[in-house]
């Protein structure tokens, strides 16, 4: 059974920094490209950031966040992780980690590459 757990959500400050991980399970981590997305209250996922299976190519297809947000994964680990600095309340959202049918990256990421998906971790932004 594949299962995907994200973590180090909680409350930050506008302006801060937090690092989300998502450690996975149940299927051969290494084999396939990952995905952070995320959903603000009242609105539609949001696809935040890819990464391919070995790690070496990434695609941050949030206008908001891609100058913001760092993705990397550790494979050795299982661990998916997210960087996001100089948060603002915007970013306010649940955040899932997701995995992919395919091992690249997609040109126009769609739930349909999506195989699985996490609980998700809320991330609120508020002073």
């Amino acid at each position: 059974e594949v299962q995907l757990v994200e973590s180090g959500g909680g409350v930050v400050q506008p302006g801060g920094s937090l690092r989300l991980s998502c450690t996975g399970s149940g299927f051969t981590f290494g084999a396939y490209a990952l995905y952070w997305i995320r959903q603000a209250p009242g609105k539609e996922l949001e696809w935040v950031a890819q990464i391919d299976a070995g790690g070496g190519i990434v695609r941050y297809d949030d206008p908001s966040t891609k100058d913001r947000a760092t993705v990397s994964r550790d494979n050795a680990n299982k661990t998916l992780y997210l960087q996001l600095d100089g948060m603002k309340t915007e970013d306010t959202a649940v955040y899932y980690c997701a995995k992919s049918r395919y091992s690249g990256v997609q040109h126009i990421p769609h739930l349909r590459y999506v195989t699985d998906r996490g609980q998700g971790t809320q991330v609120t932004v508020s002073s």
